[in-house]
């Protein structure tokens, strides 16, 4: 059952760790969130929401434990101590771990103020003396999220940590530290203060996530890789190393990647506006009731919206829901589905022998706690139907032992059914493909419903953990789009055996990409595209003409410890048509550690990332087209005769080459006639031709002309080739007229042979023979003409020519 709170008798809330806390047990009835659900209220002392999250925040990286903490409308903990941490006492102040999500259940986060910190902090690996060990830092730190709350900023170091010498946990006053990596999202967050998002010493960190929250403060970032922000309201930002980008952000910095007027590199990216987004959906309590409130789709906004009403979303009853627990089976899940039921998946691990079918528009498939769907049988875990307007979120999805070809498809393939203004959204879809066992998935994500729209996805092929190795955890693709006009926020795609993601729809529109190449190729040989080396991260198919990404890093560490030391390359960490409508912004390829590394960023374009943290950068690709393509005329047949005229019909192809898609257009000039498009080859007949071809390019370039001349004098081989003659003569003062036929043809013919004076047929005259034949006329015969005829047949086919046979008459005395 759902721990919660009230007044009356006492009962166990939490036991996790060893830790028992106790609070009240309810006076009403209220859904059945689940064993793994704990809802506070003001009625929990500090001590023991201190301890129930504490408690929950020990979990193993791959524990197949889940939790979900709420706290109601309401202020927890004390301001008084917030000028000096150190001192303060009666906060709210606890680590979270992983697996450990905590929201409020306000309509507005500024319902629920947390005074102290909920924070996240690096592992501690060198336990005397920390700065000696900057990893794995926060390297490790994913699953985790904080949401829908106001935090006034108060933190102290807690547990383990509070006793050490150097505590990690301490920050300074009105700051909270959220030092994390992948999969830990902060959503709809109000931080009163400054938020510091690396270690105490610097230990790195790599990819967090801030989205549709306020920082009043100062927003620090130190060691941290790379972070995205969207649609949120910040003070003011410090720090970063590679690859920050924001997007729709008030108080975002400015734009500064790449090389700066000191002589340094910028790492900052700044998009104005976010083209598309949909906030997660999210449980609330409106008064008594639990309601789901679903975000509309909303265009080129920046800043943050915590609005609920009409206008901003739909409130949906949880009766429209079948709450999901541990033990219901894909059949129990798929039935709620099909009689029109939303899902609510409580936290916990849910094994799949068939694919969640979402059938129809509009569901809402909502996890929470870190929720886990795991596939057993080579299955999908989720399949989304032709339809649109579908929400999912806050899932975690594992592969099984067995191979899945996909394990979350969205729409099928061909899909066509989509609605801009109401996009299918995934939002926080974690992927895992090994880490708890040799999970095993040729793609995790295949996006073919148009206008779909992805916000914050982390697909990941372990590179630690259980069941790791190339032969292992097996998986070709992390991302693969197929339908057009799909839009990612916050792509996050990493180790995958061959691409890391794959567009091949048009329109697609990506605003940061995070992607590590796998770490463990055994051998070079081993990790070829084809002749090209290695497998571009990011490859946007050559058939694609429109698509738009900013704020890409792309990073290699080939392991040593297991490809032996060979010098092990990607030809490029992105790989694309050369077109001014595919385009690039801001992109990093890094040498993280290991051998070998990144030749080019992009296609042939950008230095190599190759050895001693080698992060070189380029800010837009491609460059201006300022190169003509090129044009040619190929003639068939090829040369003329021996006389220097071709005897049958030209045939002329001409084709166009340019470095940039799409191919130019052709125009050709035939003799004295208009410049006109070339939309086929192009064929010439009897007389003398100059023919002109030319290209241009979508830039305007003009390529300099190719021409082609010559003479055609067609000569008409008929399809039986005979050789005729014909004459009159007199003999004993009579006048004939003599018709005679060599048969030229490779065939026996049929050859007729006719005057005025009637038709003489042979048959079956073989090739090279002749035939005559003689008609007496009279004393005189006037000039006339024979008419001789072949035939031959061969294979059921017959084939048929005539002669003229002209002749001068003759007077015989």
């Amino acid at each position: 059952m759902t721990r919660r709170i009230g007044s009356g008798v006492a009962i166990a809330a939490l036991v996790a760790g060893g830790v028992t806390v106790t609070a009240s047990a309810a006076a009403a009835a209220e859904p059945d969130f689940g064993p793994n659900v704990t809802i506070f209220d003001e009625t929990w002392s500090v001590d023991d929401i201190n301890a129930a999250l504490m408690a929950a925040s020990q979990e193993e990286e791959f524990s197949a434990d889940r939790h979900q903490f709420f706290f109601k409308p309401g202020t927890y903990g004390s301001a008084a101590g917030q000028n000096d941490p150190s001192t303060a006492t009666g906060i709210v102040n606890s680590e979270l771990g992983y697996y450990q999500a905590v929201a409020g259940l306000g309509a507005s986060p500024d319902d629920v103020t947390i005074n102290g910190a909920i924070h996240v902090e690096p592992v501690r690996q060198c336990e005397a003396n920390p700065w000696d060990c900057q990893q794995p830092g926060s390297l490790t730190r994913f699953w985790r999220s904080l949401s829908n709350v106001s935090i006034n900023p108060i933190q102290r170091p807690v547990g383990v940590d509070a006793d050490r010498p150097f505590p990690s946990g301490v920050t300074d006053p009105h700051q909270m530290r959220f030092a994390v990596s992948q999969a830990a999202p902060l959503r709809r967050v109000h931080i009163q203060g400054d938020l510091t998002l690396f270690g105490r010493v610097g230990e790195y960190a790599s990819g967090g996530y801030l989205a549709n929250s306020k920082v009043d403060g100062k927003i620090v970032t130190g060691s941290q890789q790379q972070w995205f922000t969207r649609n949120s309201t910040v003070g003011t930002w410090d720090g970063g190393v590679w690859n920050m980008v924001f997007s729709g952000v008030e108080g975002a910095p400015a734009q500064d990647f790449g090389p700066t007027a000191n002589g340094g590199t910028g790492n900052k990216t700044v998009v104005d506006e976010t083209p598309i987004n949909r906030e997660s959906p999210f449980l609330y309590l409106d008064g008594d009731d639990y309601k789901v409130f679903v975000p509309k789709a909303k265009a080129d906004t920046r800043g943050h919206d915590w609005s609920t009403d009409a206008a901003a979303g739909d409130s949906l009853d949880l009766s429209d829901f079948f709450i999901a627990k541990p033990g219901d089976t894909a059949a129990d899940l798929n039935a709620a589905l099909a009689s029109g039921l939303d899902l609510l998946v409580t936290p916990g691990v849910y094994e799949l022998d068939e694919a969640l079918q979402v059938e129809d528009a509009d569901t809402v498939v909502l996890g929470l706690g870190y929720a886990s769907l795991v596939p057993t049988a080579g299955n999908a875990a989720i399949e989304v139907a032709d339809v649109s307007g579908v929400k999912i979120a806050g899932l975690t999805v594992d592969a099984g032992t067995t191979n899945s070809d996909v394990l979350v498809k969205v729409g099928p393939d061909g899909a066509s059914v989509s609605d801009a203004s109401d996009p299918t959204t995934l939002t926080d879809v974690f992927i895992r493909v090994g880490g708890p066992w040799a999970g095993k998935a040729t793609t995790s994500i295949e996006v073919n419903s148009p206008n779909t729209l992805l916000d914050h996805i982390w697909a990941w092929r372990a590179d630690h953990g259980d069941g790791v190795a190339w032969d292992a955890n097996t998986g070709d693709h992390g991302v693969i789009v197929n339908g057009d006009d799909v839009t990612a926020l916050g792509l996050f795609v990493e180790h995958y055996q061959k691409n890391q993601v794959i567009w091949n729809g048009d329109g697609g529109r990506t605003i940061f990409y995070q992607s590590e190449i796998p770490y463990d190729p055994p051998t070079q040989a081993a990790y070829m595209d084809g002749d090209r080396k290695g497998f571009a991260s990011y490859r946007v198919a050559d058939g694609v003409t429109s698509h738009l990404a900013q704020g890409l890093g792309v990073y290699s560490f080939f392991d040593q410890t297991i490809n032996g030391g060979q010098d092990i390359r990607v030809a490029s960490g992105i790989q694309t048509p050369k077109s001014a409508d595919v385009r690039f912004e801001s992109m990093t390829s890094v040498f993280l550690n290991g051998t070998g590394g990144i030749e080019h960023i992009v296609n042939d374009a950008g230095a190599p990332a190759v050895g001693s943290f080698a992060s070189p950068q380029l800010v837009s690709y491609p460059p201006a087209d300022t190169t003509a393509p090129t044009v040619a005329i190929a003639a068939d047949p090829g040369a003329p005769g021996p006389n220097g005229t071709y005897s049958s019909k030209v045939v002329l192809t001409i084709t166009g080459t340019d470095d940039y898609t799409p191919p130019p257009s052709l125009e050709v000039k035939v003799d004295a006639a208009a410049w006109q498009a070339v939309t086929g080859p192009i064929e010439v007949g009897n007389g003398a031709h100059t023919v002109l071809a030319r290209a241009t390019d979508a830039a305007g370039n003009v390529s300099t002309e190719a021409s082609w001349t010559g003479t055609v004098a067609i000569v008409v081989v008929p399809d039986v080739p005979l050789d005729v003659a014909a004459h009159t003569q007199c003999l004993d003062e009579k006048a004939y007229i003599v018709v005679s036929a060599v048969n030229r043809a490779a065939l026996a013919a049929d050859i007729r042979l006719t005057t005025d004076e009637g038709t003489v047929k042979f048959t079956k005259v073989a090739p090279g023979a002749t035939v005559t034949y003689l008609w007496k006329v009279g004393k005189k015969v006037a000039d006339g003409k024979a008419t001789v005829a072949g035939y031959t047949w061969k294979d059921g086919v017959g084939k048929y020519s005539t002669y003229p046979a002209p002749y001068t008459g003759s007077t015989c005395k």
